[in-house]
């Protein structure tokens, strides 16, 4: 018999909470836009100094309609019948609250962007914050001015000497006449002659080949990059002899890691770390002598572990990796690598890999430049990297001795 009863009871009484939620949703924005119409008008009739259709000597304007405008609200979104006047220009503190909260949400999703945050997640937050998503016009709009930003920091002149530059890029993917292809982008950073760290440059290699490097060191000498003692990279495709045609008085420091990441490719899992511990040592050293007669011991020793390869690699590179030796010994552990750009470079590539492919290779740049612009103006360039003093001191103990 309960079970009868119950059974009724269901039947009778039938709850939607969807459409409850839905119908009050929809009563507080009926009421929030009946209201702001309603003070619009009295704006209005005040501007006008008479209401509508008011006989009156006082009055200073009359109404020419309306015309109607959306306003993004917490109820959401309602539609506004903003009045016209034949004399004046209507103005109110509705409108212009709409405005700055419009160039407010602009500028944040700008920033947000630049940050490095992807698209569906700036819908996303916009969503949270804001009752709304950005539409994908706004999104359109966003970008190029944001492209506008980037091309003109991108392009901005180099002020200032740089001793120490690094070089290294990244290879993206970019679809092309419906097939997947890759795109280079080349990315220079530097340390000042004041010692403080800076984004040198971007931009898009077709590959990481000559005459990708010799367009990009092109372009940053073409900028102003000037006062070059040293650039540090990876053995890069034709990258050391186009520094040699920009830059012909700059040493050239082959990255110690990568170094040792080519030694390791022919080195067996068991013997990684034996040899690891080897190849620190050389760099260990106090000068070039003792690293040379080092990396001479240490080639023997491989031989005779029959790591023939490894040695071979050693005998016909290691110059290579030794050109900060010419520097102040303080500096050594930062100029000697290219891990400093490395991470930036990894960052980049967190960050690309939620984008997967890119639709050409002007979003692939603009979207790295946007995240180095972004890394520009933190901390990591605010902070002295070396004293740079001591390479002043070592060049006027050089001159003097030659004098």
């Amino acid at each position: 018999m309960q079970n009868q009863y119950n059974s009724k009871m269901d039947k009778i009484i039938q709850i939607d909470e969807g459409q409850i939620k839905d119908h009050l949703g929809e009563l507080v924005k009926g009421t929030v836009e009946e209201t702001l119409n309603n003070l619009l008008d009295a704006e209005a009739d005040q501007l006008c100094n008479a209401a509508r259709y008011e006989r009156s000597g006082e009055r200073k304007d009359t109404r020419a309609g309306y015309y109607e405008r959306g306003l993004h609200t917490k109820a959401g979104e309602v539609k506004l019948r903003v009045p016209k006047l034949r004399q004046q220009k209507f103005e109110t503190a509705i409108i212009e609250r709409y405005k700055r909260r419009e160039s407010s949400v602009e500028e944040a999703l700008i920033e947000m962007y630049l940050a490095g945050v992807s698209v569906r997640r700036v819908e996303d937050i916009t969503q949270a914050l804001w009752g709304t998503k950005v539409s994908p016009g706004t999104v359109s709009n966003l970008n190029k001015k944001i492209y506008k930003r980037i091309e003109e920091w991108r392009n901005r002149p180099i002020e200032g000497h740089f001793p120490y530059v690094s070089l290294d890029g990244i290879v993206l993917k970019r679809t092309w006449a419906g097939e997947v292809r890759n795109v280079s982008v080349l990315v220079a950073t530097g340390v000042s002659a004041t010692g403080y760290r800076k984004i040198l440059g971007v931009a898009e290699g077709a590959k990481e080949d000559k005459a990708g490097w010799s367009s990009f060191l092109r372009h940053l000498k073409k900028r102003g990059l000037a006062g070059v003692k040293m650039i540090t990279s990876d053995a890069c495709l034709g990258l050391v002899e186009s520094v040699a045609d920009f830059y012909p008085e700059a040493k050239w420091q082959r990255c110690t890691v990568h170094f040792y990441r080519n030694i390791f490719s022919v080195v067996p899992n068991t013997k990684m770390k034996e040899v690891t511990i080897m190849l620190k040592a050389i760099h260990a050293s106090e000068d070039r002598e003792a690293a040379l007669e080092k990396a001479a011991s240490v080639i023997e020793k491989l031989e005779k572990m029959k790591l023939r390869q490894a040695a071979q690699k050693i005998r016909e590179n290691i110059n290579e990796t030794l050109s900060y030796y010419d520097f102040p010994s303080a500096h050594w552990r930062r100029i000697r690598t290219n891990n400093p750009l490395e991470r930036i470079m990894r960052e980049i590539r967190r960050r690309t890999n939620v984008v997967g492919a890119f639709p050409d290779g002007n979003s692939a740049l603009m979207l790295v430049a946007a995240r180095l612009r972004h890394i520009a103006g933190t901390r990591w360039s605010t902070k002295r990297y070396l004293n740079m003093d001591l390479l002043r001191e070592m060049e006027l103990e050089k001159q003097m001795a030659v004098a």
